[in-house]
């Protein structure tokens, strides 16, 4: 099962090799206790050189490896990439709730019908250092500073907001490119030291040849144990026959 576990989470990064923003799961194993630890009953008695031998492996929880992907540079003026940490906030939810936060690397800007700057591959909008959708004129080009000041016709009309967390693992992966957060952890949340690049996209941070190693490892793995239970099987299979006969 950890080996499967391992082989999906590896899969999945290789099938997102040129996702934008996309960050890699990395897959653990933790050592299993033997049944007296694991069940807390010190009292019974038990065998110490079998307790020696261990139990086998758990699956551990899969951790998201947020290392810089490679910067690409594109034609369009609202493609936005953070170089360094951080995150864009968006809004999945229209009333304001906390719940509705996400955050991304993605992106891939867009102005809706209604003039917002949105996420192109969710359709939400991001939101400024306000809270607040950003709402853009059709009619003037868009350019957009380092610490996400926009302008417009030489006036400044909103400003990007970028944040951080230290503690990562309290954000949850979701699709499309999306972390969700916590109440809590958005409440420590904090501006982030990362700088925007206007026309610029980050490529997926899954490096190829890792990846694909991974894999054939986690296949191989999957096989072994496929044949360690098949003999096991048959090791049981005889001994039943066997045993049973001479009984």
């Amino acid at each position: 099962l950890t080996s499967l576990n391992r082989t999906d989470a590896l899969s999945n990064n290789l099938a997102n090799l040129t996702t934008t923003g996309f960050k890699p799961e990395l897959a653990f194993a933790r050592e299993r206790d033997h049944v007296r630890a694991e069940d807390g009953l010190w009292a019974v008695p038990s065998n110490a050189l079998l307790e020696t031998l261990g139990a086998g492996a758990h699956m551990a929880p899969n951790r998201v490896n947020h290392a810089q992907g490679n910067l690409s540079s594109t034609d369009n003026p609202l493609a936005l990439a953070i170089q360094g940490d951080g995150f864009f906030v968006l809004r999945s939810s229209a009333d304001g709730d906390t719940t509705g936060i996400k955050l991304t690397r993605d992106g891939r800007m867009t102005r809706d019908s209604t003039g917002r700057l949105v996420n192109a591959s969710t359709g939400l909008p991001v939101l400024s250092v306000r809270n607040r959708p950003i709402v853009l004129d059709p009619n003037y080009a868009v350019t957009i500073d380092h610490d996400g000041t926009i302008r417009q016709a030489g006036t400044e009309v909103d400003r990007v907001q970028v944040i951080d967390i230290d503690d990562k693992t309290q954000l949850t992966k979701e699709a499309a490119g999306q972390f969700g957060i916590s109440q809590r952890a958005l409440n420590r949340a904090r501006p982030a030291t990362g700088r925007i690049e206007q026309g610029v996209l980050e490529d997926s941070a899954v490096n190829p040849i890792t990846a694909m190693m991974g894999v054939q490892s986690a296949a191989r793995a999957v096989g072994t144990n496929f044949t360690m239970i098949s003999y096991q099987d048959k090791m049981m299979e005889r001994a039943i026959n066997t045993f049973a006969r001479i009984g």
